[in-house]
């Protein structure tokens, strides 16, 4: 049981600062949060016009025809809106929240290895390298097939911090 938590301590931690490297030190997520000089203006636009909510447009009102949107949308502008009414920036809670489910995410990946038997080092690294890209597969890819994102910083999120978490891991859990 020791073994385990301090894997899931030591590998949570290890997520916990790629993550900050990644958003801020580093990044590599800029092109998802370019900036717009017609941003206060857009703002006040949709604090006048819309509730908040999480809103794909063009769609269809309730009882509309999906077909016919499909066919009078295409060759024209789209957008997702994440719209808030109030900017709130608790840092604290944040962090912790991040830092929780990072311990959390490394423990279930080290209970997983610990429950192999006896894997070897290389195996370590690439089960935690895996579960990383089936991560990034199937929620960052998948949105960027439907909705045209870029996620490029996603995939390196996935490789990088979960290949030092298996590093980690693969010294630790075989010692």
């Amino acid at each position: 049981m020791k073994k385990l938590i301090i894997a899931a301590l030591v590998g949570g931690l290890i997520l916990f600062v790629w993550q900050f490297v990644s958003w801020a030190a580093i990044n590599f997520h800029a092109d998802t949060q370019q900036y717009t000089p017609k941003q206060e203006e857009i703002l006040e636009y949709l604090d006048q016009n819309l509730e908040e909510g999480f809103y794909f447009l063009p769609t269809i009102p309730p009882g509309g025809d999906e077909a016919e949107l499909m066919e009078n949308s295409l060759g024209k502008p789209w957008a997702q809106i994440y719209y808030h009414k109030e900017f709130t920036n608790n840092m604290t809670a944040s962090m912790s929240r991040g830092l929780i489910i990072d311990i959390l995410a490394a423990g279930l990946m080290a209970w997983l290895l610990l429950k192999m038997g006896n894997p070897s080092f290389q195996t370590i690294i690439i089960s935690c390298i895996a579960v990383g890209l089936i991560g990034y597969f199937t929620i960052p890819y998948l949105n960027s097939i439907w909705f045209e994102t870029p996620t490029l910083a996603y995939l390196l999120d996935a490789v990088g911090s979960w290949g030092l978490t298996g590093l980690w891991l693969g010294w630790w859990l075989r010692r």
